[in-house]
């Protein structure tokens, strides 16, 4: 069902505009607050009519800050609602990102109007995104999901080198998913039947990395008691993947140059010339130009590996995604571990909104698995994540954060935190007795054991309660 937002504390506002809609859009009302932007943030509407407030406060000096949130609330067509003395304003956000405005008090026609127009919106988009995803294999299309320009670019790159033979270098932080981006370009190459084959150059100890990379002969060193075959001989006519190339040692360097070049490499200790056509793609963390300068790394090599590179922002210059890889992780992880959480509280996508992401995705990632696994409510709530994630994050009564919920979700959670509550506590009155607690809930022992290992409930804590 197609979904609707109105953040506005004018009644008559939200009755035109739910009055103005077919049956088949679901109208959900928030009230107008100076943090609503935070709290809305990660939630999925199609179209939010927001009051203009949001953005400028009645006693605020500046409005460029605020202007600055316009794309605070992804994938959702944004109606600034705004008294008639305030138009200029509205105008400046439509500017910087919405769809349109609209004045109070708000008339049906007009409702109907911008709707027709955002409408229109959306078809041209749907066949716009039709389009560009036709390139994309169906087991892609979440990955190649962003709203951030850079990431565009950087989709845009693998999209167009993806299908020839060149040598790609991938410049980025650690965490910001290099070798996720290097799969999607071979799957998206002609060589996605043939083996991908991943080497970490910084785990392997710098007497192995030739051996590893190039094979080796029986004899060549101690230990090599029989003939060893290469990375490279195994990904013949497949693609092979280097990551963190900046550490590898001057002598592979070498070989590795050879490769590039010749498209052949001899074993360690063997004097056979091996072909190869194994495509490269390289990644780093590190400046290589850098380490060129320094003498480091060679210069040859380098020119040879970045004939087409590809910067990949990192999470916290890229804050536009960060809903949308948040909701990303959070269905990969129902479909693996199945405990049915379909929804991440409004203060855990504030602390997500202001904190740095020194880890970027990967540490996104982890710790949406880490408060995956200790949560026992249908969303995912503060207390499942690390405190230092909300460091600098106000926190706002609980009354509050309900309020700037959805009535179904704010209902859901209050009915969870009720329960939790009570089983708790009558469980410890009953010093742990299931029989007894069970009895004196008017419940069955299967319903409160269930009901137990929902919220984490363990009878054992409460054996020495009196």
């Amino acid at each position: 069902m197609k979904s609707v937002l109105v953040v506005s504390s004018d009644g008559q506002a939200f009755d035109t505009i739910a009055g103005s809609l077919a049956s088949d859009w679901r109208v959900d009302l928030v009230a107008c607050t100076p943090s609503v932007l935070e709290a809305i943030g990660g939630q999925h509407h199609d179209v939010v009519f927001i009051d203009l407030h949001a953005f400028f406060p009645p006693d605020s000096a500046n409005g460029r800050p605020a202007i600055l949130q316009a794309h605070a609330i992804p994938s959702a067509e944004m109606v600034i609602l705004t008294p008639p003395e305030s138009i200029r304003q509205a105008v400046r956000l439509v500017k910087a990102g919405a769809h349109d405005y609209l004045t109070y008090p708000v008339a049906t026609e007009e409702v109907h109007l911008v709707m027709e127009s955002i409408s229109t919106a959306m078809i041209r988009q749907s066949e716009l995104d039709y389009l560009r995803d036709r390139f994309w294999r169906g087991d892609s299309l979440e990955v190649v999901q962003t709203a951030n320009a850079a990431m565009r670019e950087v989709f845009a790159k693998i999209r167009a080198v993806a299908p020839t033979k060149t040598t790609v270098l991938l410049i980025g932080e650690t965490g910001t998913g290099k070798g996720v981006l290097a799969k999607l370009i071979h799957r998206h190459s002609n060589r996605e039947k043939s083996q991908f084959i991943s080497v970490h150059c910084g785990a392997i100890p710098d007497t192995l990395l030739e051996s590893e990379l190039f094979g080796h002969e029986k004899g060549a060193f101690t230990g090599a008691i029989r003939k060893k075959m290469g990375k490279f001989e195994i990904a013949r006519g497949g693609t092979i993947f280097l990551d963190e190339i900046g550490t590898i040692t001057p002598s592979a360097q070498i070989k590795l140059l050879e490769v590039l070049q010749e498209g052949s490499f001899h074993h360690v200790g063997g004097e056979q010339t091996i072909e190869t056509d194994a495509r490269v793609l390289a990644a780093t963390n590190a400046d290589l130009k850098q380490m060129v300068a320094d003498g480091q790394f060679r210069r040859d090599l380098f020119f040879r590996l970045n004939v087409f590179p590809i910067e990949i922002p990192p999470l916290r210059d890229r804050p536009e995604d960060i809903a949308l890889l948040a909701v990303f992780f959070l269905n990969k992880l129902d479909r693996e571990l199945q405990k049915d959480i379909s929804a991440i509280h409004p203060m855990v996508m504030a602390a997500f909104a202001h904190y740095h992401w020194p880890g970027n995705i990967r540490e996104l990632e982890n710790l949406m698995e880490r408060a995956y696994i200790l949560e026992t409510s249908s969303m995912l709530t503060p207390e499942s994540f690390p405190g230092e994630l909300f460091e600098g994050v106000g926190t706002a009564p609980a009354a509050v954060e309900k309020a700037l919920l959805p009535l179904a979700q704010a209902r859901r959670l209050a009915i969870e935190e009720f329960e939790k509550a009570y089983i708790n506590d009558i469980v410890k009155r009953n010093s742990g007795r299931i029989n007894r607690s069970a009895q004196q809930a008017g419940i069955t022992t299967r319903q409160l054991h269930k009901l137990m290992s929902k919220y984490g409930i363990h009878k054992e804590e409460f054996k020495s309660t009196v």
